[in-house]
């Protein structure tokens, strides 16, 4: 049954969990973060209008968790709900190494392109990103440009700095993150 909801009121605004059945099994189609003039709730009403309210134990723990991450909490997130056949075996490896990197951490599209065995390919990376329906369960906010410039991000660049911020990682007057080792590097 496609079409599932769940809401949680954040500190960075509502979440939504689209989320259905698939072999008896929940399954989560897409997190939804609020952005800026934009809210998950409205995003979902928009392009889930049939969406129902629902949950059940593992789609409850999981929003909890995020609720709890958003929050500060150091919450670790597995892959057991999400559906990954969707996409290329390349977006897929993509998704895996980005949901590898440890809180605290960041990493480039280069580099993530290089361990995926994609030299040159940080574009294709970033489009990968740009993408991610997944988004805090495969932080794709621990990715950075080359020179530690934020780069993008689905929910603005402002939730971006504030999330890595709250995982303990520096900048400088630039807005440019400090760190002594990328990930992948």
């Amino acid at each position: 049954m496609l079409g599932n909801k769940i809401i949680r009121k954040t500190p960075f605004g509502p979440v939504c969990i689209i989320w259905s059945v698939s072999k008896d099994h929940p399954r989560i189609i897409q997190i939804m973060l609020s952005r800026p003039g934009l809210s998950a709730e409205n995003r979902v009403s928009q392009l889930f209008p049939e969406s129902k309210i629902s949950s059940c134990a593992e789609i409850d723990h999981v929003a909890s968790s995020i609720r709890a991450y958003l929050e500060g909490e150091d919450i670790t997130f597995h892959l057991n709900l999400v559906d990954l056949s969707p996409f290329s075996r390349f977006q897929q490896s993509v998704l895996r190494a980005q949901h590898a990197i440890p809180r605290g951490k960041v990493s480039t599209y280069g580099l993530i392109a290089v361990h995926v065995g994609a030299p040159g390919g940080a574009r294709a990376v970033g489009n990968v990103m740009a993408i991610n329906p997944y988004p805090l369960i495969i932080p794709c906010h621990r990715t950075v440009l080359s020179d530690c410039r934020l780069g993008g991000f689905q929910s603005g660049i402002t939730m971006k700095k504030a999330l890595l911020t709250q995982e303990g990682v520096m900048f400088d007057q630039n807005g440019r993150v400090v760190c002594r080792q990328l990930h992948y590097d």
